[in-house]
């Protein structure tokens, strides 16, 4: 492989790769990974996805060459969800990666690496050596090849994907309802057709779809695929107002989030859906006569823990990142895990995040409560949120010690606690008034991110006006 002037470490990121194509990256770096991934998994075969960005044929045809150079066959799934991956590395026992940028612009693309069992490849759990082992055959001009070459064979993932998550939630007496499904021109249409509809070879399950940008274009032309952004959910919004739908759901670019409308076009906070489908899950665990345990992330509403240990389940926090979520998952055997940017997590789904699932349990839930979607929703968000704020700063570092040397002098006192499990946490929750704000790093874009959330919703504007002071101080 020709020396190519494009380190990998400028895109590597704390759980996957992610940069813009071709400036950052391009075939030859893919190939690369795709080798050095052969060599550091050890594996006779790797499954290979993508999703619908404009690179992503090139990305992952140079990816599975690489992989073939080095005599390991490569399952090809094709264009599919990132979850449907995950469930062709759990069901078959196979190391992968999918070659998604998930929310990231349309000029971005990445890929997500795991070993068999859908098992997270991170920065400390080996995607370090890949990237280490990459840069090296990049600036080797000819490595020794094996006798035999890999062989790429075609596997379609959706039927028996569909068919298995499909086993994990029954909907097929719940009432009829219709529901608005924006893809963002991602890869969604195909999870929503497979699951809810016909596309998986299964029958048609009682659930309308309206279906909103179902045609999948890398270069989304009508708003890019991170439904987070509150400017992204605008249409769907108005699509299920319009249409007298009973809730909508929003698919970011690969499809392992899914976001909640209620009948009213209003965004559903993550941290509701999260309490609504983690108390289902424990209460069927300890039916089963095991002890639950509910993982979430640090930044995660405080409805969350709150109502789980209420309800009897051992909670565990932790850092932001699907890496890092799952490997405390599976270290505990969780049976759900919980991120504050819709990502959840399944012991069932081999402790991997899918969205179409923790849909599927939200209109199960709806189904057996009898009540709309807001009315299911308002019980699980009572505390006020900034949502996520980003700030483009020079100097990360220093922006949060600034905001550590504000609070110092109070968490020397006792009065309020400050953790660095993932940024900076300060922890203001024991005694009125009630707030707790974050700052951390972005683990895949240049920011600095500021989450709060408060008993109420001016003590919330204020430490959030606060704290961005700090942070902006300068810029």
């Amino acid at each position: 492989m020709p020396a190519v002037d494009k380190p990998l470490n400028a895109i590597a990121k704390a759980n996957d790769l992610r940069g813009a194509v071709p400036q950052q990256w391009d075939a030859p770096q893919a190939r690369a990974l795709g080798a050095a991934f052969a060599e550091v998994c050890d594996a006779e075969t790797v499954i290979v996805g993508r999703d619908g960005r404009v690179s992503g044929p090139m990305i992952a045809g140079a990816f599975m060459d690489g992989v073939m150079s080095r005599g390991v066959d490569v399952m090809d799934l094709g264009m599919c969800s990132t979850d449907a991956a995950y469930y062709v590395s759990g069901a078959r026992d196979l190391p992968g990666a999918m070659i998604t940028a998930s929310h990231n612009p349309a000029g971005d693309n990445g890929m997500k690496l795991m070993r068999s069992r859908a098992r997270p490849i991170g920065q400390d759990t080996g995607l370090g050596a890949v990237v280490a082992r990459a840069d090296q055959l990049l600036a080797a001009d000819g490595e020794p090849r094996p006798a035999r070459r890999g062989v790429r064979t075609s596997s379609p993932v959706f039927p028996a994907y569909a068919a298995y998550v499909r086993a994990l939630v029954d909907l097929t007496a719940i009432a009829p309802i219709r529901v608005v499904v924006d893809a963002g021109n991602g890869v969604g249409g195909l999870v929503a057709e497979a699951v809810f509809g016909e596309a998986g070879g299964l029958a048609a399950l009682p659930v309308e779809i309206v279906p909103l940008y179902f045609e999948p274009d890398g270069t989304f032309p009508n708003h890019p695929p991170n439904p987070l952004d509150p400017a992204n959910t605008r249409d769907i919004s108005r699509a299920v107002r319009e249409s007298g739908a009973d809730l909508g759901l929003a698919f970011d670019g690969d499809a392992d989030r899914c976001f909640v409308i209620d009948e009213r076009g209003e965004v559903v906070a993550p941290g509701a859906i999260s309490a609504i489908v983690a108390l289902g899950a424990i209460a069927r665990e300890r039916a089963s006569g095991r002890q639950p345990v509910v993982i979430h992330n640090l930044i995660t509403s405080r409805i969350v823990p709150e109502l789980a240990e209420a309800a009897g389940a051992t909670v565990v926090r932790t850092r932001v990142g699907h890496a890092f979520i799952k490997e405390e998952m599976a270290a505990h055997n969780a049976v759900f895990g919980a991120e504050h940017s819709a990502h959840y997590y399944f012991r069932d789904f081999f402790f991997a995040d899918t969205g179409v699932l923790a849909a599927m349990h939200v209109l199960a839930e709806r189904d057996r409560a009898g009540q709309t979607m807001s009315q299911l929703a308002e019980v699980y968000r009572p505390y006020a949120a900034s949502g996520e704020i980003n700030s483009p700063v020079a100097d990360l570092g220093a922006a949060i010690a600034r905001v550590r040397a504000a609070y110092a002098a109070d968490a020397d006192a006792g009065t309020l606690a400050i953790d660095t499990l993932d940024g900076l946490t300060v922890d203001h929750w024991g005694d009125p008034p009630r707030w707790w704000a974050n700052v951390r790093p972005s683990n895949t874009e240049p920011l600095l991110r500021l989450n709060v959330e408060a008993a109420d919703e001016d003590i919330c504007l204020k430490v959030r006006d606060g704290i961005l002071g700090l942070i902006r101080q300068g810029t």
